[in-house]
């Protein structure tokens, strides 16, 4: 009987430590999604990963002005929007991606002076016009002090009203966008698992269908297993030792590059797919192969035609656990692609991919958090969908083939 109840107590022990240690684990991965939800859903919108980080700078001047606007202000506007209506526009405060007060275009009216201004910055004068979204550094004038941005909006406005015309206006597109590193971050991707892919899959099948069970197999898998606990770091360093005077000797890259990070990332892969390509390869039964090899089919056609396709669910796992060490890596491209972050992507230049970015930004002083956050947002909503894609493709083969 005191056996009995000693061997209750143990369960009862076993079970609340088991249970606790699932709630500790989900209450921590609540608390990270949380604290980047809360931190980065405030900047999550189309234009931040549609336009560029680097601001444009525009410096722009105005003929005398004959007709000005009559436009009054628009229902739409609040009381925060400050409108002129000589000029027919609105300039409203607000924060950039970094948290830092900007004076922002709000509104122009169809009829207003600034739709027809000239670049300044342009030998041949080329017009352009004020639009909304764009920044407003200041308005020099001739016979006053300048307007400038951190005076506020409604003190611009003032000083604009008073004139009839002005030396320039100096203003510039809002910048801070993650275009650019989206974009280095899909080309990492699609070149990495083209190297990496075809070498992880066929190397996870000649070790399980066609490698004679012997020493040295058993020490290219041990090998294999080792790799896969190597630090990135270190293959960071390989890559800038070996791969970036590759590709500059035998390409047009003149530094770090797109293409020496993807080959420094295929080779942190490999180990991932070529572990979870054969164990894909060693859950299909041995009947399948038998029944193939049976009906006249030899080894290699058993391979490619019923045990590989069998194995696919698998290998598309391989996939997706790759693409995410892909997504979130930023070690080994810190040395193989650099940190520079551009807006004009080449694979043969330096850039950084979305991981990148957030180190990038978390260097800095002080730290950005709340953007940082929100690429760590993005990543994880890429992440899902991909999850999700992987399962409906894996899904509807799995029913094909059933």
């Amino acid at each position: 009987m005191s056996m009995s109840n000693k061997r209750k107590k143990i369960d009862l022990l076993l079970q609340t430590i088991t249970y606790s240690a699932a709630a500790i684990a989900v209450i921590i991965l609540s608390m990270i999604v949380f604290f980047i939800f809360k931190n980065g859903s405030g900047l999550l919108n189309l234009d931040l990963i549609t336009k560029d980080y680097h601001a444009q700078f525009y410096n722009g001047g105005i003929e005398d002005v004959t007709n000005f606007s009559n436009t009054e202000k628009p229902d739409f506007l609040s009381v925060e929007d400050y409108y002129s209506t000589k000029w027919g526009i609105t300039l409203t405060d607000d924060e950039d991606r970094q948290g830092e007060p900007m004076i922002v275009v709000s509104y122009v009216a169809d009829d207003s002076p600034l739709n027809d201004m000239f670049d300044k910055n342009n030998v041949n004068n080329q017009e352009f016009s004020l639009e909304e979204g764009h920044v407003l550094s200041s308005i020099k004038f001739y016979d006053k002090n300048s307007a400038l941005s951190i005076y506020g909006a409604q003190y611009m406005i003032q000083e604009l009203d008073d004139v009839i015309t002005f030396r320039e206006i100096v203003f510039s597109s809002l910048g801070g966008g993650i275009r650019g590193s989206l974009v280095t971050t899909l080309y990492v991707i699609g070149m990495t698992l083209i190297i990496a892919l075809p070498i992880g899959i066929f190397t996870a099948i000649y070790l399980n269908e066609f490698a004679k069970k012997n020493r040295i197999t058993n020490a290219l898998r041990s090998m294999v297993e080792m790799l896969t606990g190597v630090p990135s770091i270190i293959f960071g360093l390989m890559g800038l030792a070996v791969f970036v005077p590759l590709t500059v000797n035998y390409t047009k890259a003149d530094s770090a590059n797109l293409i020496s990070g993807s080959l420094t990332l295929a080779v942190i892969l490999l180990p991932v797919i070529i572990r979870a390509t054969e164990e894909s390869l060693k859950v299909v039964p041995d009947d399948f192969r038998s029944a193939s090899l049976a009906l006249g089919a030899n080894r290699t056609q058993t391979t490619f035609k019923v045990v590989l396709p069998s194995a696919l669910p698998g290998i598309l796992t391989a996939t997706l656990l790759s693409v995410g060490r892909i997504i979130g890596e930023s070690a080994a491209l810190i040395f193989a692609i650099g940190t520079a972050i551009k807006d004009d992507i080449s694979i043969f230049g330096k850039s950084t991919t979305l991981s990148v970015h957030i180190w990038s930004l978390m260097t800095d002083e002080p730290a950005n958090i709340e953007l940082a956050s929100t690429i760590a947002l993005i990543i994880l909503i890429i992440v899902l969908i991909l999850n999700l894609l992987v399962k409906l493709v894996s899904h509807k083969y799995l029913k094909k083939f059933a």
